[in-house]
């Protein structure tokens, strides 16, 4: 898949989207970022913090799909916006946050019926 792609449909799909990047197990950029005209809201040293423990809790839920079946996604919701972690199959993860007035059922309908066509 062309990470790099995918990500801009999913920026290009919500206007509330303000981060779309897909990682590996090892907390390595795939691609995507950051919309263009945003300042993010942490340090680059902060995100790097915030993607290692999203890393980290995904692998502790693919040891629970053992008993629970299989993590379709989760979302953190903060003062300022909502975080969503994403699971692509294999060792990939997509972080996306958005404003935290965006509909989330949505905003993940969207962002699955993406990655589908982009899996062709």
């Amino acid at each position: 898949m062309d990470y790099e792609k995918f990500c801009s449909e999913i920026l290009e799909s919500n206007p509330k989207i303000r981060f779309a990047t897909v990682y590996d197990q090892w907390a390595e950029r795939l691609g995507g970022g950051l919309r263009n005209g945003l300042t993010s809201l942490l340090s680059a040293h902060k995100e790097n913090e915030l993607v290692t423990l999203a890393i980290i809790d995904w692998k502790a839920r693919k040891e629970m799909s053992k008993w629970l079946g299989k993590t379709k996604y989760t979302v953190a919701e903060y003062d300022l916006v909502k975080r969503f972690s994403l699971y692509l199959g294999g060792d990939h993860l997509l972080l996306v946050s958005a404003e935290k007035d965006v509909d989330t059922d949505e905003m993940v309908d969207e962002i699955i019926r993406i990655y589908h066509k982009n899996l062709k």
